[in-house]
């Protein structure tokens, strides 16, 4: 056994009360107390194991600082499958950390730039429910739930595939709540209080099954935690701060009839911890002698007060290994790694210190498959984590669960018929996981979470159990990637969610399949699954009219076949295809794919015009087909189809465009290759390889003489009557064909795109003609016409829209579910403020400050896009703070350019409309919320006046 303590893990002298070993193994974090906050550190396991490491400079140690808690953090947890990372603090929070992707290296906020940050953690979810300190927070063994408890005396369930959901609460401790802790398969979850008892609580129900409070009745005075343990065979709770005959002790509880026979003796002051190591043992059979076999053992590290830690084999009565005075303070956490050889401890005097074991000391791990065996033998087969070769044999202990499984084989039925009749059962059937996390109710989940059967007849009249396994319930990557090619009966290459964020349904996989390559390369990758998948659903569906955006077909050829460096920028587009037979919420936004290269790749390039200018961006041109097809709406139904050089007339060869609405065809010629096709129920628009944009109506007239472009096309656009080019030197502009006139004049890309290695994710024309660009850092900018500028519109990143609290400002009905094109930029963090679940607690006046930037800024995008639905909609919930919050001041400045002058004059320069809404009618919407509070009845009534007499007029 080696034992070290490495100084440079550290919170700068103040305590750690947590730490817990990565899955993997390669990263550990702690949680305590920081310099005037809570603070969580991600640090580098490499360093701890290999003392080269530890020297060498190069090698990280601290990976990620959050000082995101407002207060001490008591408890750190990953998830079982390694994506999350929970922390539960004394500002009564759980916040859930999530690797981010796409971001470069940050410092740690308030420090000197050498602490930088090498990974970038963000918190995805903030569960608020305790109204007390969190003390302990656990991953159930699927990472179905998380349990966190508090000194509120409770303990939560929360749904950890849907937070901020909570399944339960759980009430009947009388003291505060210090440990948690779940069996092996999920079927119990004990905690540990105060109040001098350790209970355990059924998941199927989540009622109580036993309270246990003999072993605690002598034990006087209290420690700051409490965290108890099951053993990983399941047999065994071990619990911390117990007594017997007066010495403290750690009681082992048995799982068969809950007997509390054995304990662990020797410490001289009370337990705090206890942790089984994940692994079960069996003794190390001598080289040479056929012993017979031994019994499968566990072995368990109990932390004290006393400053010493000891580690138990089950098998042997006393202890194998006693490290005296480790600390100077008490021992607050331990975690074991994955493999079971080593364990990390932490104390209140703000240190850690590693322990190495090696294989001869503890013996020899089980198998997966053998620890199985336990767990059946232990819990019976319905609820034990199985292997593929035990499920033929499994009984469904519930008659709750049967009853769902029959329903879910109904639904399964009706699916199954569904996809045979469109034509496409060619699809693989649904990922199970994907469909029980995305598709049923939670309360079923929660109830039939472990394991989903269905009880079928054989003709001879017996039951037989047709069982599914479900071991593998991923809430993170994994059911996002299974969820982004959904068997759907619609040819649809994304699912619904994707409408609104369409790079959700990659980044995950992006994440997952290429965690160590770079950003571009892993970009390559994804854009090539998709492109497969388009190819397996052309083939399907071959007689059918290709409905793909035209710029997607020739994304093959832009694939590099090796990674590209990063210093090459890329933007990547998905394609989203449309559903048929249902129109879209909002047809006329539609995404493109674009690439982008670096200039030194195209020095070869033949086109003269684009040496006009030195350029810093070039995006490629589309590769001319011989024919090719894309559907432009599917309500009313039009599609266009594109054959090139036909025919020879007089030694030019001709073109041909087609386009086909409800039945109706038209089409005409042009006499040059068409690259670039696109449309909209109004006009259809080509561009061709003379560098010239054709123009023609919805019946095939044309309506301008062709445009020359100054570069080549790269990517054309259609929504209503406007048509939008980017050429291959990206620069964008947007004609309106009705009016015949310029709205965004050769706009470079280059201001958004500078100095950054953000891509562009997404594009999108507005039907007012704004150009707007989703980037993949989670930015959106929009170009406006009428300050001929570009606009930041949107920032995931940002920390306004995750601190904003307007929940009381919301209309009485969540019916205002707002959507538009910044709806569909933002994906569902503005809809209706739901982030608000999720808060930061933090002083009220700054709470106010970035609630009202927010909604100031929302209000302003919505402007800017000239959105007027989502404008009246986030005005009235500004309007409403200010009137909650009590902000007279803006709240009379917003009325006063609501009403205008009351007596016209000529030099007025107030406009009577804003985006299409008239301003008095929308003052008229805000006077009723002014009117329900009472310090401001004499603006209401200072204001109904002025209207009142502009009526009568």
């Amino acid at each position: 056994m080696k034992l070290l303590k490495p100084s440079w893990v550290n919170h700068n002298g103040k305590p750690i009360f947590s730490v817990d070993i990565h899955p993997d193994g390669t990263k550990f974090a702690t949680g305590g107390q920081g310099e005037d906050s809570g603070k969580v550190v991600i640090w580098n396991m490499a360093p701890v194991l290999k003392e080269e490491d530890e020297k060498n400079e190069n090698v990280p140690k601290m990976l990620c600082q959050m000082d995101n808690h407002l207060a001490c953090v008591n408890c750190v947890r990953w998830s079982n499958n390694g994506i999350y990372l929970a922390s539960g603090g004394d500002d009564k929070l759980i916040m859930v950390w999530k690797r981010a992707a796409y971001i470069g290296p940050s410092t740690v906020f308030g420090s000197s730039s050498k602490l930088a940050n090498v990974e970038q953690w963000r918190c995805v979810s903030i569960l608020r429910s305790h109204s007390g300190d969190v003390m302990d927070v656990a991953w159930s063994p699927h990472d179905a739930w998380l349990a966190s408890c508090s000194v509120d005396n409770t303990v939560v369930i929360w749904n950890a595939v849907k937070f901020p959901e909570i399944l339960a609460t759980l009430k009947g401790h009388s003291g505060l709540v210090k440990g948690l802790t779940w069996d092996p398969v999920g079927k119990y979850i004990a905690s540990q209080a105060d109040d001098r008892s350790l209970k355990v609580w059924r998941t199927m129900d989540w009622q109580l099954e036993t309270s246990i409070t003999k072993p605690f009745d002598e034990c006087g005075g209290t420690t700051h935690v409490l965290r108890l343990s099951w053993s990983p065979d399941g047999h065994y709770l071990v619990s911390a701060h117990a007594m017997n005959n007066s010495g403290p002790t750690a009681q082992i509880i048995e799982r068969d009839g809950w007997k509390t026979n054995m304990d662990f003796v020797g410490h001289r002051k009370a337990v705090t911890v206890v942790k089984f190591n994940p692994k079960i043992f069996k003794k190390k059979q001598k080289n040479g002698s056929s012993t017979k076999p031994t019994c499968p053992y566990c072995c368990c590290a109990v932390g004290s007060k006393d400053r010493s830690l000891s580690v138990w084999l089950t098998c042997l009565k006393r202890p194998l290994v006693v490290i005296h005075e480790l600390f100077d303070k008490s021992i607050m956490d331990i975690s074991w790694t994955l493999n079971g050889l080593g364990i990390l401890v932490c104390s209140m005097d703000g240190s850690v210190a590693f322990l190495d074991f090696s294989q001869d000391e503890l013996g020899d791990p089980l198998s997966e498959e053998e620890k199985s065996n336990i767990h059946q033998s232990t819990y019976g087969k319905s609820l034990a984590i199985m292997t593929e070769a035990h499920l033929s044999t499994a009984i469904i202990e519930n008659p709750e669960m049967l009853k769902y499984q029959q329903r879910q084989q109904q639904v399964e039925k009706k699916n199954e018929a569904a996809r045979e009749t469109t034509g496409s059962a060619a699809a693989t059937p649904p990922p199970k996981v994907a469909s029980m996390v995305n598709g049923e109710s939670l309360e079923d989940i929660r109830k039939n979470l472990l394991k989903k059967q269905v009880e079928t007849r054989t003709a001879d009249g017996r039951r037989r159990i047709t069982p599914l396994c479900i071991a593998q319930l991923d809430t993170g990557v994994n059911a996002t990637s299974a969820s982004a090619a959904p068997p759907t009966s619609s040819p649809s290459v994304l699912t619904a969610s994707s409408k609104i964020e369409p790079m959700k349904a990659f980044d995950s996989r992006f994440t997952e399949r290429s965690k160590a390559t770079s950003g571009t390369s892993a970009i390559v990758h994804t854009n090539q699954i998709a492109i497969d998948r388009l190819k397996e659903q052309n083939s399907i569906r071959d007689n059918k009219p290709r409905d793909l955006l035209e710029s997607s077909s020739d994304s093959e050829e832009k694939v590099p076949a090796k990674p590209m460096s990063l210093s090459k920028r890329k933007l990547e587009l998905e394609v989203e295809k449309k559903k048929k037979g249902r129109p879209r919420k909002d047809s006329r936004l539609m995404p493109v794919t674009l690439t982008v290269q670096s200039p030194a790749l195209l020095a070869s390039d033949k086109d003269g015009a684009c040496h006009s200018a030195p350029l810093a961006l070039k995006l490629p041109t589309p590769v001319p087909q011989k024919s090719f097809a894309l559907q432009v709406s599917s309500d009313p139904s039009m599609y266009i189809e594109v054959e090139n050089e036909i025919t020879a007339v007089g030694g030019s060869k001709l073109s041909r465009l087609k386009c086909n609405r409800e039945g109706k065809e038209w089409e005409t010629v042009l006499t040059s290759r068409i690259l670039s096709a696109a449309g909209s129920c109004e006009v259809v628009s080509v561009a061709c390889e003379k560098r010239t944009l054709s123009v023609f109506s919805a019946c095939g007239r044309r309506l301008l003489p062709p445009i020359v472009l100054h570069s080549p096309i790269s990517t054309l656009h259609c929504t209503g009557f406007y048509v939008m080019a980017l050429t291959t030197a990206a620069t964008l502009s947007v004609w309106n064909v009705q009016k015949r006139s310029v709205v965004v004049k050769d706009e470079s890309l280059q201001t958004i795109l500078a100095g950054s290695e953000t891509t562009v994710s997404q594009i999108l024309l507005t039907q007012h003609g704004i150009p707007i660009m989703n980037m993949s850092d989670g930015k959106a900018y929009c170009f406006s016409p009428s300050l001929s500028s570009w606009n930041l519109i949107s920032d995931k990143q940002e920390t306004l829209a995750q601190c904003a609290d307007f929940r009381n400002s919301l209309p009485s009905q969540e019916a205002m579910l707002c959507s538009g094109p910044l709806a569909i930029i933002q994906g569902k963090t503005a809809n209706s403020g739901r982030q608000a679940a999720k808060l930061f607690s933090m002083p009220l006046l700054v709470q106010q400050e970035t609630t009202l930037a927010y909604l100031e800024s929302q209000v302003a995008a919505a402007l800017a896009l000239q959105s007027s639905h989502e404008y009246r909609h986030w005005l009235l919930i500004y309007a409403r703070y200010l009137v909650n919050e009590g902000f007279e001041y803006r709240l009379r400045e917003l009325c006063k350019d609501l009403l205008g002058p009351v007596h016209s004059s000529s030099g007025s320069q107030w406009e009577s409309t804003v985006v299409g809404l008239r301003k008095r009618d929308l003052l008229k919407e805000l006077l009723p919320v002014i009117g329900q509070n009472l310090r401001f009845q004499r603006l209401f009534t200072e204001y109904q006046e002025q209207l009142d007499i502009l009526r009568d007029k």
